[in-house]
């Protein structure tokens, strides 16, 4: 069945024919670049599915961490964008339903005392973080005794982590695996502070726009183009809701 555009998501999304999506590659099991340096992921896959059903060229703006891209949202950077639905950006963003879920958690030290995540709030110890990530907000909402240390990105939060010689650094699971599973040094502790729930979003203001993207996300995750795309790109131990 062919869909109706109506002119308004098109007024919205794609003012000029061009649908500008941004792409965040801090967390790397939704964004990558590819063997040819473009980006890829599922992130990627969906910019591409909605511009293909809304007639228009798509036009990737990259960032390395979603605190920038949240911040780009001022400068008019993006039409549409990817990111973990925090109460904190709902007065400016307007998400769909979460095409992805991800675990936060952290990686520590080998011979580091703690075994769960429940045990980092603890005063005096201090935790790396990606200024702005999904986890920053969580964690400077939920934390009552330990002290965040924030780095521009999150992967210069595992940096500063070792640097500096912190407790822990918060982080995505996978990549935090991936450190752990390339440095018998470090290890990631079992459970998760939260699930990062990953969604599209559009400015607020923007209601046609988010309607149709709502409604874009339903039926990609329904047809299964979400674990297509994430299987696609390596990414089996992610869970979508559907």
């Amino acid at each position: 069945m062919t869909l109706t555009i109506p002119q308004t998501v098109l007024d919205e999304l794609a003012p000029d024919g061009v649908l500008r999506a941004a792409i965040n590659y801090g967390n790397p099991v939704l964004a990558q670049r590819g063997p040819d340096g473009e980006p890829q992921g599922v992130s990627v896959a969906l910019a591409r599915q909605l511009a293909e059903e809304l007639g228009v060229r798509l036009e990737m703006r990259t960032f390395d961490a979603a605190g920038k891209v949240f911040a780009a949202l001022e400068e008019g950077a993006w039409t549409l964008a990817f990111l973990a639905i925090e109460p904190v950006r709902e007065a400016q963003i307007a998400f769909s339903e979460p095409y992805v879920l991800i675990e936060g958690t952290y990686l520590v030290r080998k011979d580091a005392p703690f075994q769960h995540v429940d045990e980092l709030d603890q005063t005096g110890l201090r935790l790396a973080v990606g200024k702005g990530a999904a986890y920053d907000l969580y964690l400077s909402r939920t934390l009552q005794h330990a002290e965040l240390c924030r780095a521009d990105t999150s992967a210069a939060a595992v940096d500063l982590f070792v640097e500096e010689n912190l407790d822990a650094a918060a982080g995505v699971r996978q990549p935090l695996q991936k450190v752990a599973d390339t440095d018998p040094r470090y290890r990631v502790l079992d459970g998760a502070f939260t699930a990062i729930r990953q969604a599209m979003a559009v400015p607020r203001g923007c209601d046609n726009s988010a309607a149709f993207v709502r409604d874009f996300v339903e039926r990609c995750l329904r047809q299964g183009f979400v674990r297509g795309a994430l299987l696609a790109t390596g990414q089996t131990d992610v869970s979508a809701p559907r």
